[in-house]
Order: C-alpha cells, then structure tokens, then sequence
C-alpha cells in the first residue's frame, strides 16, 4: 500500500470538527450506571500450569459482569512469586479475535507487569479464539459487528463492548495481586479504539498505549478507505439509501474523536502512514483532539502492523515510566 492519506504535515493539523450528539455524555453515564448496579463480583479460577502452558506466570480464567451483568470472559496474567501488588494493564484485543490462550499473552508479565487480556463479546478466530458469547442481537445488518445495532444508539454493538472495557478495569481492580491505583490501557485497531473508549470512560488509570485506532472519525474513513471493517458500513448504507445522517449520528455516540476530547491519562499513539484500514488522518482526528498529555510514534513504512514489536518496545519503555 502507497501512502494515500494526507501528507504528514497536514496530519499534525488535521482538527476535524467533532460531530457529537448532545446527550453523548448522559449517554454513557447512565449506560454505565445501569451496568454497574446489575454487576457481580468477578470470579479467577487459578489455571495449572500444565493447562496454560506457562511456568513461569500465573495465570487466572476471569469472568466478569460486563453490559447489563452478562458473562464476559478474560485472562489475567502476572509474573510467578511476584511480591506485593503489581502494576496492571488491560489490554483489548483487534477485530473478530478474541482472547486466546494464555500463553500469548506474557510479554507484560515477563516485563513485571499483571495483564487483563478481556475477551471480545461475540468475536473469534483461528488465532485468537473468543471464549463470551453476545447474548443481543440487533436488525438484519451486513456480516461483522460494526453495523450491529445501527438503528439505534442503545442497541449498539460497541456500546455493550465499551461497556465491557470499563467494567474489566472494575474487575481487575477487585483482585489482591493488582495495585488498583496503578491500572493503565492498551490496543491495538479495533483494541486501540476500546483502549480510547476505556480511557475516557473510567478515573483513575495511569497511562494509555492507543494504537492505530479503529473507530475514530468514521465519516471520513468510509470515505477515503475501501477496506475492511470500514466497507461493513458502506454497504450498510447501499440498503438503506437516506439514512446516512441517522447512521453516522448512531456511530457518533461511539467515534474516538468524541472520546478522545474527554480523556485526560497521559497516552502514547501510533500509526502507520500506510494503514488502509485505519487511516493515517482518522488516528490523527483523535490523537489531535486528545486532551490529555500525549505523544505519537509515527512509522511512514508500515501499515496496518503499525510498529510491530518494534513499538511495543516503546510501549513498554513508556509503562516503565507511567506504570
């Protein structure tokens, strides 16, 4: 893929206004107050070591009350004999994966830290399968999620996985081997998106790594970009000729830009200037509207994979100082 997007200089400008409903914010208040008065503590079975794979982390199976108390399912993973309570980091995972094994997931623990790995209601695949079921529907929509529940704000898939996000750091809060004053974000895509949403959404984490994040600025991206999961949405609207104000108003309650202009933890970005699937300018939309402190790493070569292990190397030089 050929750089497409504007020219690095005009990213750094790039402002777009936000299109944000009125009641964006009652919104989610009250989504996540209902949430949480229907919640339960969350339940962490202890995984053998000959089940997980792993010595040298102890790894827990997490089930959690997410959106309206129903089953979500979660990894949490810290170093073995680990003294005192760590530093955690949830962390989301990309689109139609879930959480996977366990065993994919220590990079943070052999780095010191507790990792929350959520699930993602309703998503799998070969690599990453998902273990929690969504249990709502919505109307007839186009295969993958984006378009689920897009004749109403309240009947959202990303409200309910939103939702989710919060109630994990809620969760992993709960448990004794976490230090609940020293919990930080992280995803990548559709998780950055989450990570984005999460980091608005709830106090006192410490520090958020946003990486190309999916779900920001939507009415451009449908318009600059002929990928996946973005074309979800146009197609979308070739069976629903007229209704694009009303869509893009729904997918409003749910654009990064508008949660970005609520956050205040101190985040790293990232985007590759390449990414088709996650427009340069879209994750320059909300990095650029983030209120917070901040900073980007920028990879001019890359695309979708972003920086790769590369970044996370930055990722994890940057929890060091922040987590």
């Amino acid at each position: 893929m050929t750089q497409f997007d504007l020219p690095l200089a005009e990213l750094k400008a790039f402002y777009p206004e936000r299109e944000e409903p009125v009641d964006f914010d009652r919104f989610w208040t009250h989504t996540l107050a209902e949430a949480r008065a229907g919640a339960w503590p969350a339940r962490f079975t202890p995984v053998d070591a000959a089940d997980s794979g792993v010595i040298g982390v102890e790894v827990d199976d997490v089930v959690f009350a997410g959106f309206a108390g129903h089953e979500v399912r979660a990894w949490l993973l810290r170093p073995r004999g680990a003294s005192g309570p760590l530093p955690c980091v949830v962390q989301y995972i990309g689109y139609n994966s879930g959480r996977g094994f366990a065993h994919q997931h220590t990079l943070l623990p052999s780095a010191g830290f507790a990792v929350m790995v959520m699930d993602t209601r309703g998503q799998t695949s070969g690599s990453l399968p998902g273990a929690t079921a969504d249990p709502v529907g919505g109307a007839p929509h186009v295969a993958g999620r984006v378009t689920e529940g897009l004749d109403d704000p309240a009947r959202s898939y990303y409200r309910r996985v939103f939702c989710d996000a919060v109630l994990a750091i809620d969760a992993v809060r709960s448990h004794p081997a976490t230090d609940a004053t020293r919990v930080s974000v992280w995803g990548g895509s559709q998780g950055g998106g989450i990570a984005l949403a999460a980091t608005a959404l709830s106090e006192g984490l410490r520090f958020a790594a946003i990486d190309f994040p999916f779900l920001s600025a939507m009415r451009r991206a449908v318009a600059i970009t002929d990928a996946a999961p973005y074309s979800e949405i146009v197609t979308y609207l070739q069976t629903r000729r007229g209704e694009e104000e009303e869509v893009f108003r729904t997918l409003s309650y749910f654009d990064g830009v508008n949660f970005a202009a609520r956050a205040s933890v101190p985040a790293l970005f990232s985007v590759g200037l390449r990414d088709a699937v996650c427009p340069p300018s879209t994750v320059y939309a909300a990095y650029n509207h983030y209120a917070g402190e901040k900073s980007i790493r920028v990879y001019p070569w890359n695309g979708h994979e972003g920086g790769g292990p590369a970044h996370q190397l930055e990722v994890l030089r940057a929890l060091a100082v922040h987590g």
